[in-house]
């Protein structure tokens, strides 16, 4: 036997039976947007350090122009 979903919202716990299908459909979209917001926050540690690679990059190249 398998055990039911729960969700817990405000330290209240819920079985995935007893929700409303707008319930069940909001819980869908936090999941989604959660995943989403990750992958978001993932590109742009991406970016960041990609950005501070070309900056070292040019700061390399300025102190070579010097020499």
């Amino acid at each position: 036997m398998t055990e039911e979903k729960k969700v817990v919202i405000d330290d209240v716990e819920y079985k995935e039976s007893e929700l409303s299908d707008e319930a069940k459909a909001c819980i869908n979209h936090l999941g989604s947007l959660d995943s989403k917001i990750a992958s978001a926050e993932f590109n742009l540690t991406q970016l960041r350090v990609g950005r501070e690679a070309f900056i070292n990059m040019l700061k390399d190249s300025l102190v070579k122009e010097e020499d």
